[in-house]
């Protein structure tokens, strides 16, 4: 077994950054902790820069075909990267205020990219599995951090034990795999499952249960009922952090198992998929018509819009009268997922440091105490508006090329039906996007101080307002990494 540890130095590095902030607490005075913030995003960059784009254009297999190094998985890596580096930067003036361990915090996140870059190379489900728990168990501590909160405590208790619950479902699904085919290698999965025409009981619910295992995770229904309380109860910068790159993580390691192991049983897989979807969408969208908390009608908000991409991820499916994958088309899909991952993403974390902004370590939380937020402050209102206009899917931002690329690819692998339905959800989450719009702009309160903003929060919005627009007027750029990707994958 060859060892290229050079395929391997993304990994190293952001491992050993973690390291560092935590040796750099024992030596920095208090009053320059709060520089940590600026070393963990600029080391993050810089692993992007020195180590991640050298090795684009690569592809190899690592530690015995235990690791894979492809497009799909470099362009992950970066995205994590990136994104992570902006939560970081976007986050410190609420750590800074908030929590007394400040080197501890950000060297738990960078864990947790750490565990994500891991999760998209890899190979065979344990691998998988562990790289998972990983990022399990520092979001556990990550949910907790702010323990003198009671809020905290009581997501973080329901998040453990909900989380654990579901690995456990995971890996008894695991089990039941190896079990059954004497491997956890996808390849070897999926050239075992291609040579047997029928699948056994065990085998059956071996894969059922470790389908059930992601759903939960991604926070699908009915194996969504941690996502609402977890997300008010966290820490803001930790609800985006969950909303977004655990997500996305997520997401990209399901969509690997399916298509590189669980493709031959894609008609098995597939309508269970589309059903999980269609309830997710409308549950979603629907509950969230009902929420006064900005928190909690977001995270029925990500829960529709983890309907549908799950949608997506169910068209890859699709096979041809032959039993063979329609490569072209299933690309085209896995480019309208990837697209719509990062609008997403983009539209996400705007909104959560904004709320970081407006109410601080504040239990209010509530949409009516956003009233008249545009005569606080002209800047934020214009990225949340623009922000929940793009989760909506309308011109000219980023969410309206992403539902349109994502809706289309879909439409012409399965029954426009079920685009119809994904349409018919996305117009009902207008109405409360526009609610909470209407609070901003409309309604009046009698509170007219000036939010004043520092200049690194400036920036970070209007990137962020810059990135929305641009993608959703011009996305061909982005598109280019994103097929490098998705043929690396099919």
């Amino acid at each position: 077994m060859t060892i290229n540890l050079d395929l391997l130095i993304p990994e190293i590095l952001v491992g050993s950054l973690a390291f560092i902030i935590l040796g750099l607490d024992l030596f920095l005075k208090s009053k320059y902790k709060e520089y940590i913030a600026y070393i963990a995003a600029t080391g993050l960059i810089l692993v992007l820069i020195f180590s991640i784009i050298p090795i684009w254009n690569t592809k190899a297999n690592i530690y015995g075909d235990i690791l894979v190094l492809d497009g799909y998985a470099i362009f992950f890596k970066a995205f994590f990267l990136t994104f992570g580096a902006v939560l970081i930067l976007s986050s410190k003036n609420y750590v800074g205020n908030n929590f007394s361990y400040i080197a501890e915090y950000y060297s738990i996140v960078i864990f947790t990219i750490l565990a994500m870059m891991f999760m998209v190379s890899s190979a065979e489900i344990l691998t998988a599995y562990i790289s998972l728990e990983l990022l399990s168990f520092s979001l556990y501590v990550l949910v907790a951090f702010n323990r003198f909160n009671n809020r905290a405590n009581e997501a973080s208790i329901k998040y453990i034990l909900l989380g654990a619950f579901s690995s456990a479902i995971l890996l008894y699904g695991v089990s039941q795999i190896y079990g059954h085919l004497g491997t956890t290698n996808l390849v070897q999965i999926q050239q075992a499952l291609s040579m047997n025409s029928e699948m056994s009981l065990g085998l059956i619910i071996g894969f059922s249960m470790f389908i059930v295992g992601f759903l939960f995770k991604i926070g699908i229904v009915p194996f969504h009922m941690w996502v609402p309380d977890v997300y008010e109860g966290s820490a803001t910068p930790v609800t985006a952090y969950l909303a977004v790159l655990v997500k996305v993580a997520i997401v990209a390691l399901f969509i690997r198992v399916l298509v590189v192991g669980l493709m031959p049983i894609a008609q098995d897989w597939q309508l269970i998929l589309i059903g999980f979807s269609i309830v997710t969408m409308v549950v979603g969208n629907v509950v969230a018509l009902i929420q006064s908390n900005i928190k909690r009608l977001l995270a029925y908000s990500s829960i529709g819009h983890a309907g549908y991409i799950l949608l997506g991820v169910a068209a890859i499916g699709t096979l041809d009268q032959k039993g063979l994958i329609l490569v072209d088309f299933s690309r085209l899909i896995v480019n309208g997922i990837i697209l719509h991952l990062v609008s997403y993403s983009l539209a996400s974390i705007a909104i959560f440091l904004c709320i970081d902004i407006i109410f601080g370590n504040s239990e209010e939380e509530q949409i009516d105490s956003m009233k008249g937020l545009h005569d606080r402050s002209p800047l934020m209102s214009l990225l949340i508006t623009a922000s929940l206009i793009s989760l909506g899917g309308l011109p000219i931002f980023a969410g309206f090329t992403s539902k349109f690329y994502l809706f289309n690819s879909i439409g012409t692998q399965i029954s426009l039906w079920y685009v119809g339905i994904a349409i018919i959800t996305s117009l009902i989450s207008l109405y409360y996007y526009l609610y909470v719009i209407r609070k901003i702009y409309i309604d009046t309160n009698k509170d007219k101080t000036v939010i004043n903003l520092p200049i690194l929060t400036k920036g970070i919005l209007v990137f962020l307002l810059f990135a929305l627009i641009f993608i959703g007027i011009y996305p061909n750029i982005l598109m280019e990494f994103i097929y490098h990707a998705s043929e690396s994958l099919l």
